[in-house]
Formats: C-alpha cells, sequence, structure tokens
C-alpha cells in the first residue's frame, strides 16, 4: 500500500482570456464569440493512490446490459478487464445519473431539463482538491471550455452533438461561478493535446457526443467510437500511469426490467490475475465516487457515496468491506423519488450527513460547517440501499 503524496497543482498550459458574457448562449454568433475569450485550464498532479493514480470513467447511453455485453467491440475490452455484473443506475432518464455520478444524489430529477445545482451542494471535484488532485471533464463536441448551453449541433448537418445534460460537472454551481473550475471543462480535442503534453489530469469523466455515444444511433455506433478512441491509449505511455479505467452506461433502454447497467474496468492498474474476470459484487454510479474516496483517502460527501460498495479490486486493499442489501432487493431503480427538481413531487433540498464516517474517512469539513447546524433534514446514514421512486427516502 503506497502513501498518498500530496503535490500542489501545476497550472499548466493556460490559456489567459477575458469573462465570457453568456456562457449558456447557443446562437452560433454568439458561441463563436465566447470560443475566442473562453479561459482554458489543465493543471496536473501526482497524488499517489492506494491502488491506481488515475481514473478515467467513459460514459454510453441507454443499452440494456445483454445488448452492450454483446457487442463485438464492447466484449473485446472486457476481455481486457472486470466485467461488473450486477452494476445499476440509479434512475431515468439520462441527467440525474450523470449528476449522481459526481455528487452523490440526483435531488428527485425526473427528466433532462436545464438545471443548475444551488452552489452550496459539493460534488466530487471538491474532495478531489482538497488533497491537491487534478480533475477534467472532455465532452465530445463542446464548443468551447466551460460552455454552460443547452446543447450545441453540428453546424454542418444539424446533428445533435454535444449536451448539457451528459456533462455532470457543468451542472454545479459550486463548479461553473468559478471560472477556473469551469475552465477545467472542455472539449475532448483538448484531451488529444493534453495527451501530447503530459498534461492530462488525475481523474477524469470522458462524454462521447449524441451520435458516438448510442444515443441517436446505436450501441454499435458507441462500441466502433470506444474502440477507436480507447485501444490506442492502453499502450500509450502518458495515458497509462497506473490508470483506472471504467467504462459504462448512464441507464438501460427497457424501463420494465432491472436498471442494470454494462460496465468494465481495466487499464494497468487492474492485476494481471483479474484480466478477463466478472465481479458480481452490487454496484452502482456512486461506487465511483467512493471507489475514489477509497483510493485517495479522500473525505466524503456525506451523502450517497457513503455507503455506496468500492470496487472490489480497490477494497481489497483499502480494507473497505462490501456489503449486500439488508433486506430483499425489491428497487428497479425506474424512476425517481421526489426532490428539489421533481417535476412532479417536489421535496426539500436534503442536508448531507456531516458525522459520516466510512472506514476512516469522514465527511469533508467544509459541508461539516455548511450543515452541521440542520441535520434534522438528512436522510443519509452510510447505507448500501439507495431509494427509487417506489421507495423514497426518509428523513432521520
Amino acid at each position: 500500500m503506497r502513501s498518498s503524496i500530496v503535490a500542489a497543482l501545476s497550472l499548466a498550459s493556460i490559456t489567459v482570456a477575458g469573462p465570457v458574457s453568456s456562457p449558456t448562449a447557443t446562437d452560433p454568433v454568439n458561441v463563436y464569440a465566447a470560443q475566442a475569450t473562453a479561459l482554458t485550464r489543465s493543471p496536473t498532479s501526482n497524488v499517489k493512490g492506494k491502488v491506481f493514480d488515475r481514473y478515467v470513467s467513459i460514459w454510453f447511453e441507454n443499452t440494456d446490459y445483454d445488448m452492450a455485453a454483446a457487442d463485438p467491440n464492447f466484449a473485446f475490452f472486457a476481455k481486457k478487464g472486470i466485467t461488473l455484473s450486477n452494476s445499476v443506475a440509479v434512475t431515468h432518464p439520462s441527467e440525474p445519473n450523470y449528476m449522481a455520478a459526481v455528487g452523490g444524489d440526483y435531488f428527485g430529477l425526473n427528466g433532462d431539463p436545464f438545471i443548475a445545482i444551488p452552489e452550496n451542494v459539493s460534488s466530487v471535484v471538491d474532495l478531489l482538491e482538497d488533497k491537491g488532485i487534478s480533475w477534467g471533464l472532455y465532452q465530445e463536441d463542446m464548443p468551447y471550455s466551460g460552455y454552460q448551453g443547452m446543447s450545441w449541433v453540428n453546424q454542418k448537418n444539424g446533428a445533435n452533438d454535444y449536451v448539457r445534460k451528459h456533462n455532470p460537472e457543468i451542472l454545479y454551481n459550486s463548479v461553473v461561478t468559478k471560472p477556473e473550475r469551469a475552465a477545467q471543462i472542455k472539449n475532448t480535442t483538448m484531451f488529444f493535446e493534453d495527451l501530447k503534453n503530459d498534461q492530462l489530469p488525475q481523474w477524469m469523466f470522458i462524454t462521447p457526443n449524441m451520435t458516438s455515444d448510442g444515443h441517436d444511433t446505436s450501441v454499435t455506433t458507441a462500441g466502433v467510437w470506444l474502440r477507436t478512441f480507447l485501444e490506442p491509449l492502453l499502450k500509450d505511455k502518458n495515458f497509462m500511469k497506473n490508470t483506472l479505467v471504467l467504462i459504462t452506461f448512464d441507464e438501460n433502454e427497457t424501463y420494465s426490467i432491472e436498471n442494470k447497467v454494462f460496465s468494465v474496468l481495466l487499464g494497468d492498474a487492474v492485476p494481471e490475475a483479474l484480466v478477463g474476470t466478472t465481479d458480481s459484487n452490487y454496484y452502482n454510479h456512486y461506487s465511483e465516487i467512493s471507489t475514489v474516496e477509497a483510493n485517495w483517502g479522500l473525505f466524503t460527501l456525506g451523502r450517497w457515496d457513503v455507503g455506496a460498495n468500492v470496487f472490489s479490486m480497490v477494497a481489497a486493499d483499502t480494507g473497505d468491506r462490501l456489503r449486500k442489501w439488508s433486506v430483499p432487493q425489491t428497487q428497479y431503480f425506474n424512476f425517481s423519488y421526489p426532490g428539489i427538481f421533481n417535476s412532479a413531487k417536489w421535496a426539500p433540498q436534503p442536508v448531507p450527513d456531516c458525522h459520516s464516517n466510512r472506514n476512516g474517512r469522514t465527511t469533508l469539513p467544509k459541508i461539516r460547517d455548511t450543515w452541521i447546524k440542520l441535520q434534522g433534514e438528512n436522510y443519509y446514514h452510510g447505507q448500501l440501499e439507495i431509494p427509487d421512486g417506489y421507495n423514497p427516502p426518509v428523513r432521520s
């Protein structure tokens, strides 16, 4: 087990420019004008983790588990890593799943609207920055760094390329109200520039466009994109630096069955003995956060991240216990519980658990300071069993 060495972020590859006047504007004239002044940052760091030193999450769209597993290109990557055979999304449709994977809850969201999560809600970005770990998001066809518009279409063929709902950190006001943070949410063209310059961050979230991710096409198209994008990287020394890659889907396609998603862990951080194996432990999108927390000894968000199972290959080194549901599992996670973003049934914004403790990892002090006096509105208690629309959360 290697000790963490906290390194200061180096502000590498900074393009200094003036402020963007209207980051949500989608009119091409405004977008092109903003491109010329958009701030872009590529901070780097070298904080050693217990199991991996770089984490990369690549998301695809709306495909049932069996269909994704049968695709030759996704099957190709399964043979190179660990297939997570019991990994589930947390609701439908897309946007709440993306939101959940970085923030630990989806606050009742039951659609794909334009939303802005209140600034008092933290995300994994806060946890990473607290330990000096660099991060970045790469979004195919995003028109410029920090763009907050609803979408951006291909100006030649009208294709629905980039969409806000698939860009998780752009949803959080705690990120986009800070220009230096918004500048780390970039087009995938910047991924290749950062790769070439050896300036990739340690935590990455990568979203293909609406064609490449299978949303407007098929799992076959998504698989071809993934093979083209990822296979060369598995041999690239600037990418493979004790790297763990998660390939996953936001949700399944068939709402009448369990919302299970095809997911694979691979990379040079995966032990050789586990290549080509299957992990049947229960995971969900919150497991991404809990695994990153365990690997780098981060604080927690005090939300559903605290109870989520850590990926077993990491838990084996961190000592995190893998749990099973305490009662027979009946949730299919096919629609959302009430919340501040629920269009059918509103509920108050929940308060994070300021007393969380997962294997010695406690709630981020900034979160504790903000919410400690409001613990009566907390419904997170470190439980594995997350709610759904049929089984809404119970407040303490």
